[in-house]
This record gives C-alpha cells, structure tokens and sequence, in this order.
C-alpha cells in the first residue's frame, strides 16, 4: 500500500471508499459536513438511522455508482469525552481490514474529519495524521506465509490522505513519511518474531539483518561462538551451550553523513530464538510463544530498518549501533548446570541457579561488550524479560528502568505518546543485589521471587559503566497481542519508542 495525498476539498476527491470519523450521536452535518457537500447523497443514506457511532462501530454508506464518491465509510469512535489514541488506532485498523474485505483498491481518509478528531484529542493535525497512517499499515498486517490456502482478499493499492487546502503541508508529508517507515520497521520486527524457532535460527536472524544492511549501506557483522571467546564474553556462551544452533550476536551501525566521529546511540536488544528455559525446563503449556523470546532483537533490526527507510533525507545527528544478541537456551549434555559458575565479559562472576534467567546473561555480556566496543551517547537495551513485570504492569505495557532521569522521562513521554505504554520502575540497587547475593561468586543470575523485574535489572546494573546513560526496557508483557491493529502474534513492540530515543539533537528526542 502506497500513501498519497489528495487536495483542493471534497469536490477534488476520488477513492473506492472514503473513511470518515463520527462520534456517538453525531448526525451527518456534524460529523462529516466537507464530505457531505460533495457527496450529497450522504444527508439522506438509509443507514444513517441506524449508525450510532459507538466505538468499534462501522457502516458502509452507498450512493449513485457514478459519483466519484459512491461509498463512505463510517467509523465510530465512541463517546467523545472517552476517545484517546488508542480508541482512533483501532478505529483505523478495523476500518482498513473492512475495505480490504470489500477488495477496494482505493481507500481515502476524509481530512476534515480527520482534523476534528484530532481537535477533539488534543494532538497536532500532523501527528494525527501519522497514527492513521501507522494504524492503517498495521492493521492490515497479517502473518500468513505458512498458510496453504491465503485470503483471497488483497490489501488496498493506495492510502489518500484527503486534504482541504490547495497544498500539502511539510509537516503533514514528514509525519507520513514517518509513519509509513515506522511502519515497516514494526512490520519486520513482526515477521521476525513470529517466525518459527527452526526457520529463525540464530544464524538466520543474522542473515536477515546483512540483508537489511546491505540494502541500506549499512555495516554488519556477526560474532560467532570463537568470536565471543575471545571477547570474553562466558555467560552469553554459556545460555547458548545445550543448542546445536550457534549463537550470533550481529552488529549494525548507521551512520548518517556529518554524523562521523559522534558518540553513538547504541540500541541492545535480547535475541533468545527459542529458549526452552535449558535444564531449569519451562512447563510445556505455552512453551510454543518461547519463538519470541527474540522480540528484543527484532525491534533493534526494526528500528534500522525504518532509519534506511528514511535516510538519507531524514537522518538522525549521531551514529545508531544495534547490537542483537541471539541465541538459543536449550537443554541437552552440554548445557549449562544450576550451579554453574561463569565470569562475564566486565570480569564478575555469576553463578548461574536458573538457566531460564538466560536473557540477563546474554544481555549482561552484550552491554559490556558495546561499552567497550563504542563508547554510547546513550545506551539502551530492550528484552522479554521477566514474567514478573507481566504481574506488576498487566499484558500490554513494559517496565522501564533507567540511570538516567532524562533519558527515562523522554522514553516514557515516546512510548505513551505512540502507542507503546511503559512505565518507569525503581532501581532499588542495594535491595537488588542482596537478593542476588551468592556464597560462591559475585552475584547469582536469579534472585528471590518478590521484586523480580527490580533485581533483573539491578542485575544488568553491573555490567553498565558508571556515568552511562543506560535505560533498560522490559517488555515480557507486550510482545504478544490480537486486537485491530495487530494480527494474533507478534507486536513489535518497542520499535517505535527505540526509534524515538535514536533522533538526536544534543539530547533532544524525535517528536
């Protein structure tokens, strides 16, 4: 689906089917007059009596086959005092799945409508614009490539933004533009996750990358299991010693023209392929959902795929490094023992009592590592961490830690703002570590029960330099969804917010 612009009013418009937002109890005049000037047979359409605009709602409007507007589209967005952002996000989703059932090859988006909507929410017609976009992109997305019989449905050919004025501004175009990469970015992270363990092998997840970056003339590089030896880095070897797959930590650097020489934004994102939990096994029920555990690693390639998508003409002021650390945790003779003990890449020793607490290994090493490797501005990593900040924060928000006050608000406003809740949790440090205390080495890779998303992440806290400016997103509650803007499966969760955090300006975010 491509997007483009349509301008000069109703009377210029044309599309298989235009959608337009009402709100409960509006009548015609009020919820779409510009289109209802144009489209004259709207004020009498039959359904209208029918259509009550309560949120999820929606009716097909028909007139005269001849009329360059013989079908509109009416998407309810509920009470008006009750819509937010994420009410129009559904709208839009449900909305675009319903014309691509309808097989419209055209689909419009009514403008003035649009720019009520956005008076009504309190956002910039702009913004606005950019999460129809992306509400659009996602909503139509669809994980089918193992399906024998596919729909025969196909999506929309053309996405019209329908604009009164006689000119489309710049900042509604680069909020488009925006969107439509941020788009493709979630859509990737998506496929990745989704992806079965035995297609999206560590191996595979670094090929996938390469070709990302040799798209975008991006660097690349993957450090095998002689490569991460020689770094020193034991305790992500020692998650990935009972698999027969190789672990792959793979590394993508971008770095826009004038941006040379800059400290980085470097991005860390968790990359367990499949994790079986090793010999401390998981249950068997769900065990299947453990094929995401990369999700981490999929929103760091994510987020480079939407910086190629923009580049060169929108480039953010520093280089981005992603660095995504895959592996696989399985159990078998070689495997890591509860009990084990291993010294990490910053040289602390961990003993391992849980090999299902593998990801802050991995996670641990690779952190080091970049530190070294890089320098970073600014560090953050993303990772399916823990089940207990699915209990704290509920099924569709991530925990955020930071040692950095500024750097965790930015990332907190970014992810509320776009749709990617999350919310800032304590760094208890001397809690943390004494739960993580051992008797045999320097700390223990899982601690007690209570606090347990807090002490992972006191856990990565030691393998962070002092005075770096380090956020650390737990998302083992968001990674997974069904609702209109995501098709059951992956979300690609954090690409968004990630993508935020890259756009520098001397500490600035993008907006």
């Amino acid at each position: 689906m491509d997007i483009r612009f349509q301008v000069g009013g109703p009377s210029h418009w044309k599309a298989d089917a235009v959608m337009t937002f009402v709100f409960e109890g509006e009548g015609v005049e009020q919820a779409c007059s510009a289109l209802a000037q144009n489209a004259l047979w709207l004020g009498i359409a039959p359904a209208w009596r029918d259509f009550r605009g309560r949120k999820g709602e929606s009716v097909m409007f028909y007139g005269p086959q001849a009329m360059e507007i013989s079908r509109v589209l009416g998407v309810g967005l509920g009470k008006a005092e009750k819509a937010n952002m994420t009410v129009f996000r559904h709208a839009v989703g449900t909305a675009v799945r319903r014309c691509r059932e309808y097989d419209l090859e055209t689909v419009g988006i009514d403008g003035a409508s649009l720019a009520r909507v956005a008076r009504t929410l309190g956002v910039s017609f702009d913004a606005l614009v950019r999460e129809a976009v992306i509400a659009a992109f996602l909503g139509l997305y669809r994980y089918d490539r193992w399906k024998s019989e596919k729909s025969d449905h196909e999506d929309p050919r053309s996405l019209f933004l329908m604009l009164e004025g006689e000119f489309v501004e710049d900042a509604v175009r680069a909020q488009a533009r925006m969107a439509e990469a941020e788009a493709r970015g979630v859509m990737l992270a998506r496929d990745a996750a989704n992806d079965p363990a035995n297609v999206m092998t560590p191996s595979a997840f670094a090929e996938k990358a390469r070709s990302v970056a040799s798209k975008y003339g991006m660097a690349w590089r993957a450090l095998g299991p002689s490569e991460l030896k020689a770094e020193g880095m034991n305790a992500y070897l020692a998650v990935a010693r009972g698999s027969a797959e190789e672990p792959r930590m793979v590394v993508m650097e971008y770095t826009p023209r004038g941006a040379e020489g800059r400290n980085p934004v470097v991005l860390v994102g968790k990359g367990l392929c499949f994790d079986s939990g090793g010999i401390s096994l998981k249950p068997a029920k769900g065990m299947e959902e453990m094929k995401g555990d990369m999700s981490g690693a999929a929103a760091v390639l994510g987020v480079m795929e939407a910086l190629g998508q923009l580049a060169p003409s929108v480039a953010p002021k520093r280089p981005v490094v992603g660095v995504m650390a895959c592996a696989e945790n399985m159990p078998d003779g070689h495997a890591t023992r509860p009990g084990d003990i291993v010294i990490a890449k910053n040289g602390k020793s961990v003993e391992i009592v849980n090999t299902d607490a593998e990801g802050r290994l991995v996670l641990a090493d690779a952190l080091a590592w970049a530190q070294e490797a890089y320098d970073p501005f600014r560090l953050v990593d993303i990772a399916t961490l823990t089940g207990a900040c699915a209990v704290a924060l509920g099924l569709d928000a991530a925990g955020l830690f930071a040692s950095d006050d500024a750097l965790a608000a930015a990332l907190h406003e970014a992810g509320t703002r776009l749709g990617e809740r999350n919310w800032r949790l304590p760094l208890w440090t001397d809690a943390g570590l004494a739960a993580l205390k051992s008797s045999c080495a320097d700390m223990v890779n899982s601690g007690i029960r209570e606090g347990g998303a807090i002490n992972a992440a006191v856990f990565l806290q030691q393998f962070v330099r002092e005075g770096v400016a380090w956020a650390h997103i737990d998302m083992a509650a968001a990674d997974n969804a069904d609702n209109p803007i995501n098709a059951k499966g992956a979300t690609g969760f954090g690409v968004r917010t990630l993508l935020s955090a890259v756009w520098d300006d001397e500490g600035e975010m993008l907006q």
